[in-house]
């Protein structure tokens, strides 16, 4: 079974305990943090176990990269601690098995666009900026064998990852792609940051998706016009796992002239949209849920964001609604960019959206 790549020294000898000192779910003080984060690494219970809502943000906040969710996730399953209730938990290992059946292999020899367990979002990658792309993802039957299997760090069984995941690799390896793109940050921060935690091998490059629409940005820029637009970004939690892929929400907004409003919680200090949050089985998470979605709304309102961008399909679920209640569209950052080059109107994403 594969282990993780942890460095127990660096925890005693960290004098900031950033992974849980920053976290914004959790008030703990720079002493009780020292405390609980060496519990954890001896393998000892720990409040944190408990109160974590698995919003992946203290990966970024280790100034180590140290693997501090990983960490809190294996403790979390080898002591029994779910954050979801049983019956969810069950019920989400289910659905996600990647192979029942076989999926048709076809060699590509070139680039590939994964979607992974989000075969219906297909029409957001239409048009010039996917053109040479071959596709691969889930199918109406529910074969996710292209499903990256990382949701699970959210219902504590780490075990399920690490004994899915290789195989869901080996069966995007057999279409020998030249370079996978990855439509959902989970995907690719399940290519890279997961499997370089636990030296899982990947034969193939991984892209992410707005570096990915940057550089075809640059290409098409002649078909570029400003598109004037007020934006807000609503960052995932698997946007953690890769932080340095974040600036390209930056650089897309200025390419496009897209006007970026400045919010409370964005970049690093992010919340999550609270999704996950809502069905733990603690007292009072619903209503937490409610309270987090509720200040993620009124953020972007109070900016005056006329659009809200998304690239997490369950974020865009979450809060999509509450957004257009505020008459604040939401989309997903491949239709804004093709916005930019003339092959979709506002008012298109407005009746998408």
């Amino acid at each position: 079974m594969f282990e993780l790549k942890f460095n127990q020294d660096l925890c005693y000898h960290c004098n900031t305990q950033a992974c849980l000192t920053k976290c914004k779910f959790m008030d703990i003080d720079n002493a009780t943090a020292k405390n609980e984060i060496l519990k954890i690494v001896r393998g000892e219970d720990s409040f944190v176990l408990h109160e974590c809502v698995t919003c992946y943000a203290c990966e970024e906040y280790c100034p180590y990269g140290n693997h501090p969710f990983y960490l809190i996730v294996e403790r979390q399953e080898a002591l029994g601690i779910t954050p979801q209730p049983l019956p969810l938990v069950k019920r989400a290992i289910n659905i996600g098995i990647p192979f029942r059946g076989e999926p048709e292999i076809n060699e590509i020899n070139g680039p590939v666009i994964n979607l992974g367990a989000f075969s219906q979002l297909k029409n957001k990658i239409q048009g010039k900026l996917f053109d040479g792309l071959s596709i691969i993802s889930s199918d109406e039957r529910k074969m996710f064998h292209y499903f990256c299997q990382l949701m699970y760090l959210h219902y504590g069984k780490i075990s399920l990852i690490k004994e899915r995941l290789p195989n869901v690799i080996s069966t995007i390896t057999k279409h020998k792609p030249a370079e996978v793109i990855c439509f959902h940050d989970e995907c690719y921060g399940a290519y890279t940051s997961f499997c370089n935690a636990y030296g899982i091998s990947v034969p193939f490059r991984s892209v992410h998706l707005f570096e990915y629409l940057f550089s075809r940005l640059i290409k098409l820029r002649d078909l570029i016009k400003p598109i004037n637009i007020k934006v807000a970004y609503q960052r995932p939690c698997s946007s953690r796992l890769c932080p340095d892929k974040h600036l390209y929400v930056n650089r897309i907004f200025e390419l496009i002239g897209a006007v970026l409003v400045k919010r409370q919680f964005s970049d690093e200090n992010a919340l999550c949209c609270g999704l996950t949050i809502q069905g733990q089985k603690k007292e009072g998470s619903r209503k937490r849920a409610l309270e987090i979605q509720r200040k993620n709304i009124e953020d972007i309102e109070m900016a005056g964001a006329e659009v809200c961008v998304f690239n997490c399909p369950a974020c865009f679920d979450t809060l999509s609604i509450k957004l257009k209640e505020r008459n604040i569209i939401p989309t997903f950052m491949s239709d804004l960019c093709r916005i930019s080059i003339g092959e979709i109107s506002f008012n298109d994403i407005k009746m998408s959206g």
